[in-house]
């Protein structure tokens, strides 16, 4: 790999951007990083790309409640638009640009076969008001993805419905307070026990549906302390929420015996599938005594996630918690498929209807078209390249950050920040001189256990060429944080991006979400100007 020196002077030997010097452009812009404004101010009156018909007389029901002023949307012509919003993408890091760290999410790359498949005639323009006869395929496709999640986790029921992991958590839990109730112990099972390591969506599902949470500590080698975890049990608790591999990127190596105190303590055991693609192809979690695990399928299966959705979390059950699976079911009935909405005409006492509908139809369609495509010993390699991606990461950076937990890891690899003690420089520094070197910071400060945490996930997704330059990047950045003399570099930092470091605290005591009409000059900065 080339050293920085090498690449700083570019392929024709120039003058590196760092030892240029700092000019302040009339327009604002510099060179192809352009400076963009937003489009409420680009917008201009009476400039419009589409004409539009004036809209029939009608009577006026809006009893005196009709506009007196302008509606507020910029007018602008159809290149603007397209310019705007294409600058826009340029501002974004994506995982389609490079090397996408952020622990805990799995910001992998979505297959184009997915989208491919997800667009096809036929399934692209579904509507779920059609009659059933008309999109048998769509329910055979939602069936045949069921029977794949089902065999992959070796569970016996699978719930299709949940819109994302934390709908798939309320629904897991839901189905475990059915069971309390059915046997005339929801009164008497209060607690949930929830490891230190846990997701923090999971003790507010349990809040959220009355639960009492009670954390368990985590061992000094990353797991959950399972003297700890049997001292807690009793005839109060009705169920764990732990995630596997836990959120330190950690496989919980006593999972079985967890499995085993929990049920006989006469409690249910709730996994939080969200890091599923590390042991997928590998590990049933119904074979180690899991009753129930919602599926992430856009970190296991690929699907895109991000932006507020849209999501899908399919929950696994057990025999023990199947009978209480929401509805719909997708039933068949000699070669006839049928959506089953009434719970009282469905085998079982389902707990009741979480989501309008029958779930995503293109979150299912791109999660089946990942399965299909890679086959059983496809989706073992996901699993198998995701973990020697980030165990390649720690063995090539342990040397000079300091890793949390000792020995190999999953699919995570999780450094907390005791190799910058007495530089000067913090984690959230550190973050954001990657952002010059042109990469997305990982997840920082998480997990809560871990000081300084920063989580490291690659995927199986990027290849090894890749990898060493994100390596030598963190590798660079470390030995400048310890010469000692650059901490007030780093406090800069980012220098090169659009935008500059924003005190991320009052913007998120005081977000500034009104933008106001001003007068100023092309080539100011509007967020400064919005900030005023």
């Amino acid at each position: 790999m080339a050293n920085s020196q090498d690449r700083s002077q570019g392929r024709a030997g120039g003058i590196a951007s760092s030892e240029a010097p700092a000019i302040n452009t009339f327009t604002g812009n510099r060179a192809l990083q352009i400076e963009e404004p937003l489009i409420f101010e680009m917008g201009q009156a009476g400039r419009c790309g589409v004409d539009l018909p004036e809209p029939p007389k009608v009577k006026d029901r809006l009893n005196g409640m009709r506009r007196k002023g302008d509606i507020g949307l910029p007018g602008l012509s159809e290149p603007q638009v397209v310019q705007h919003y294409t600058r826009l993408s340029q501002k974004n890091y994506a995982i389609d640009m490079g090397v996408y760290p952020l622990g805990s999410c799995t910001m992998k790359h979505n297959p184009r076969i997915n989208e491919k498949v997800a667009r096809l005639p036929g399934i692209g323009d579904l509507h779920p008001l059609q009659p059933v006869s008309t999109v048998q395929g769509a329910l055979e496709l939602i069936d045949r993805l069921a029977h794949w999640l089902k065999t992959l986790t070796g569970m016996p029921a699978v719930a299709m419905s949940p819109a994302a992991g934390a709908h798939g958590e309320m629904c897991g839990m839901m189905a475990i307070a059915a069971a309390l109730d059915a046997k005339g112990e929801r009164a008497q099972r209060k607690v949930v026990l929830a490891p230190e390591s846990a997701h923090g969506t999971n003790p507010a599902t349990a809040a959220a549906l009355g639960f009492v949470v009670k954390p368990i500590p985590a061992n000094d080698r990353g797991r959950v302390d399972l003297a700890a975890l049997k001292a807690a049990l009793g005839p109060d608790v009705a169920a764990i929420m732990l995630t596997n591999p836990n959120t330190c990127g950690l496989f919980e190596s006593e999972i079985v015996e967890i499995s085993k105190a929990v049920h006989t303590a006469g409690a249910y055991f709730y996994c939080d599938g969200a890091n599923f693609n590390a042991i997928v192809g590998r590990v049933r979690p119904g074979d180690l005594g899991i009753d129930c695990m919602h599926i992430n399928l856009h970190k296991t299966f690929s699907t895109p996630h991000g932006g507020g959705g849209p999501g899908a979390g399919p929950v696994v059950l057990s025999a023990a918690l199947a009978p209480y699976a929401p509805y719909p079911w997708i039933v068949k009935n000699g070669d006839k498929w049928s959506v089953a909405e009434d719970g009282a005409k469905v085998d079982g006492v389902p707990l009741g209807r979480l989501k309008a509908f029958h779930g995503q139809m293109g979150m299912f369609t791109r999660a089946l078209a990942y399965i299909m495509s890679h086959g059983a010993d496809g989706l073992k390699q996901v699993a198998e390249d995701a973990v020697l991606n980030a165990n390649y990461v720690m063995a090539a950076l342990k040397d000079v950050m300091s890793p949390a937990f000792e020995g190999p890891c999953m699919h995570e690899a999780l450094f907390d920040d005791s190799f910058l003690k007495d530089t000067g420089v913090s984690t959230l520094d550190f973050a954001k001189a990657m952002i010059d070197e042109g990469y997305h910071p990982m997840t920082m400060y998480f997990p809560l256990v871990v000081h300084g945490a920063m989580l490291i996930e690659p995927t199986e997704s990027v290849a090894k060429e890749d990898l060493d330059q994100f390596i030598g990047a963190l590798r660079s950045l470390t030995e400048r944080a310890k010469t000692g003399t650059a901490a007030e570099a780093f406090k800069a930092a980012p220098l090169y991006s659009p935008r500059r470091r924003l005190d991320e605290t009052l913007a998120a005591r005081k977000p500034v979400l009104r933008w106001k009409p001003s007068n100023n000059p092309p080539g100011s900065d509007p967020m400064k100007q919005a900030a005023e």
